[in-house]
């Protein structure tokens, strides 16, 4: 197989569909055929459809032939699907021995757009058990290596998203980030995520009144996660929270004048040294690039981190807490430890939670008063064992204790501000052999220029490289 097929971007492949110097059915035969090479050490998917893939394609190559249907945008692309939202007729496990394999009735609105706008979906992602971690392994599917070096995570908990697309075994991929987990693994697997404000992407309930949760997409460039987001984003009627209507329209033009903050710790992290480095040369190329750059010091600390977590496990640990006892033992550990933790927090400590958050959001609009946009790392190392167990091992960065489940992801502070779009790129190789990923975080609701500067950032370097598996 060619890996010039296999990890060529969504809009290089659009672009061939339609001139027809490429047939979806060879793309999709080499992306099958990739994920028959790769999975066995990956391990990226739980379901796979490959022949309802195949079929897909004939039907799309039809349709680039003018023999169906017109083309929609997506027609004919491999997406991978996070194995945490539905698609009718498919089973959802969420990585959990808690879930069977009946088919669901309906459809995510996210999957929904993903099958609206002409999309294969090929397989579905692995998840962590409930989504409930930044690494993915489960009792349920095993351990989902990283591509780069199998003995790494792929962050979480849309590991598998972002592994499917650093093996080549997908074009695109869907994820969720309720802590981080479209961005973590991003940055681990050296692709491009974003993390969309609250409300321009539809949500399941009842998570779409959290405001920590996000759905978004994954991709190879920039520019494929520019458009996948612009078909993903839009009003629904049945959630609320959305917003009206919104494209992304950036070109990556110059970005002289262009404001950027520069945090490396973001006041209280403990950060590894090639990721200080990685981001430093990264606010250099900035520089290069017309921007004026300043390094700013964030009044936070770790009560912000205790927030969030308190926060996650009051809502999302209780979530995923079972009510039949004898369910807790077929847990994950864990995910057994998030939701019995979830199950511990008092209403006075979830009050003291929300007046965290909003201290750290005032003093975040406060400190970025004057700037376009902050830059920092996505993670304080670029990962953490494969079979890392955030429930009950310990982490230590630079010597000093870390809390495991957060204390390496850096992405937790903007779910709290839900309203700032967040950019996660490569921008090097850590010193276990995984990609470093930086964070490119907008002011509320301004898509544009964060899109710009990931645009103009990834034009100066090139598009980062795909592992050799």
């Amino acid at each position: 197989m060619s890996d010039d097929l296999v990890f060529m971007s969504a809009c290089e492949a659009i672009t061939r569909f339609r001139d027809r110097s490429l047939s979806p059915v060879e793309l999709t035969e080499a992306i099958i055929a990739r994920a028959d090479a790769t999975e066995p050490l990956v391990n990226a998917f739980s379901y796979t459809y490959f022949d309802q893939a195949r079929a897909a394609a004939k039907n799309a190559e039809l349709s680039y032939l003018g023999k169906g249907e017109p083309p929609r945008p997506l027609e004919g692309l491999c997406v991978a699907v996070k194995d945490s939202g539905h698609i009718k007729g498919q089973p959802t496990s969420a990585g959990s021995l808690l879930s069977d394999d009946t088919p669901q009735s309906q459809t995510s609105p996210i999957n929904q757009r993903v099958l609206d706008a002409g999309a294969i979906v090929h397989a579905r992602s692995t998840t962590p058990e409930y989504s409930s971690a930044v690494v993915t392994w489960s009792r349920r599917w095993g351990v989902t290596r990283n591509p780069w070096n199998p003995d790494i995570t792929p962050g979480g908990s849309s590991g598998g998203a972002a592994a499917t697309l650093a093996a080549g075994s997908s074009t695109l991929a869907t994820g969720s980030d309720i802590g981080g987990s479209i961005r973590v693994p991003a940055s681990c697997c050296g692709v491009v995520g974003y993390k969309p404000p609250r409300g321009r992407n539809p949500v399941d309930p009842p998570f779409n009144l959290d405001p920590y949760c996000h759905t978004g997409p994954l991709g190879h460039t920039v520019s494929d996660v520019m458009m996948f987001q612009n078909l993903l984003s839009g009003p629904l009627p049945e959630d609320p929270t959305t917003l009206p209507q919104f494209e992304i329209e950036a070109t990556g033009s110059s970005l002289k004048g262009t404001r950027i903050a520069l945090s490396y710790d973001l006041g209280f992290f403990e950060v590894q040294s090639d990721v200080v480095s990685a981001l430093a040369a990264s606010a250099e190329r900035f520089r290069e690039l017309g921007a004026i750059v300043e390094e700013i010091s964030l009044p936070w600390d770790i009560r912000l981190l205790e927030a969030g977590l308190t926060r996650l496990r009051m809502i999302f640990g209780t979530s995923i807490a079972p009510v039949n006892e004898a369910e807790w033992d077929m847990m994950t550990p864990y995910a057994r430890t998030f939701a019995e933790s979830g199950l511990r927090v008092s209403p006075r400590e979830y009050l003291e939670a929300l007046t965290v958050e909003g201290e750290v959001s005032k003093t975040f609009g406060e400190t970025m008063s004057g700037y376009d946009l902050l830059i920092c790392p996505t993670t304080a190392i670029p990962g953490v064992p494969a079979d890392f167990d955030p429930g009950n091992h310990e982490l230590t960065i630079n010597g000093k204790t870390s809390d495991p489940m957060l204390g390496w992801v850096m992405t937790v502070p903007f779910n709290m501000i839900s309203t700032c779009p967040v950019l996660v790129v490569p921008v090097g190789i850590g010193t276990n052999g995984v990609p470093i990923g930086m964070q490119i975080v907008g002011q509320p609701y301004d898509e544009n220029i964060v899109f710009n500067a990931g645009l103009a950032f990834e034009n100066s370097i090139g598009r980062f490289p795909d592992p050799t598996l």
